[in-house]
């Protein structure tokens, strides 16, 4: 197996969460919702909208807001890259990946700019040997094409091994699988006793990458 990596964004190398309150708290402050209107968006948050579009048009409907929905998204986007942050620590274990032998790469759903911004501003996009962005290549996780582009972007061979770390038991687990990598599933702790079809489960990238290193050592020591 190709000592290949692949990362998903989003609550796995970064805490979009965190992120999220910050937003809900400026934009409540902004459009004078106060508290409770902070607290309504981060359950409206929590139930999973399938499009941040669906999303933008119920705040805009409950909050009675002149501006488009569309117009709201557009904001959200502009602003979520400059409240994101990858923890040092996770910068330095993809560095200590990549020295170790690995190539190391990103894989995410979610529009260009938005998603882009991220990767850049956190100091991500220089951290990997590539990544495949969804809303620049047309194509959605768990599509298997995406996984080939992240991988060709490492200049790995797609379909010939290696690992998938993200925290979305479809998108990144399922697709990971179905594109011949072993996966690792971080778990939030938000779905108790879930079945799934990971090969391991741990609680934060640390961990993932601590697992990486493991399984390279463990391989190299097989070696005649």
């Amino acid at each position: 197996m190709q000592r290949l990596a692949l990362f998903d964004l989003d609550q796995t190398l970064i805490d979009l969460d965190a992120a999220f309150l910050l937003w809900a708290e400026e934009f409540a402050e902004q459009h004078r919702l106060g508290r409770k209107g902070v607290h309504h968006l981060i359950r409206l948050n929590r139930n999973g909208l399938p499009h941040r579009e669906l999303f933008f048009a119920k705040v805009r409907e409950r909050f009675k807001l002149s501006a488009p929905a569309v117009s709201l998204w557009a904001a959200y986007r502009r602003r979520m890259p400059h409240l994101v942050e990858c923890r040092p620590e996770v910068l330095t274990g993809l560095a200590e990946l990549r020295a170790a032998g690995w190539r190391v790469g990103i894989i995410t759903n979610g529009t260009a700019d938005n998603q882009l911004g991220k990767l850049r501003r956190t100091g991500l996009a220089e951290a990997v040997d590539g990544y495949a962005v969804s809303g620049v290549e047309g194509i959605r996780k768990p599509d298997l094409g995406l996984f080939e582009i992240a991988a060709q972007r490492c200049g790995m061979l797609p379909g010939e091994g290696g690992w998938m770390i993200g925290d979305n038991l479809l998108a990144d687990i399922g697709g990971g699988r179905a594109a011949g990598l072993r996966t690792v599933w971080i778990d939030h702790g938000g779905r108790p006793g879930e079945e799934h079809p990971a090969d391991h489960v741990v609680s934060d990238v640390i961990e993932a990458i601590a697992l990486l290193h493991e399984h390279g050592e463990r391989r190299r020591g097989c070696r005649p």
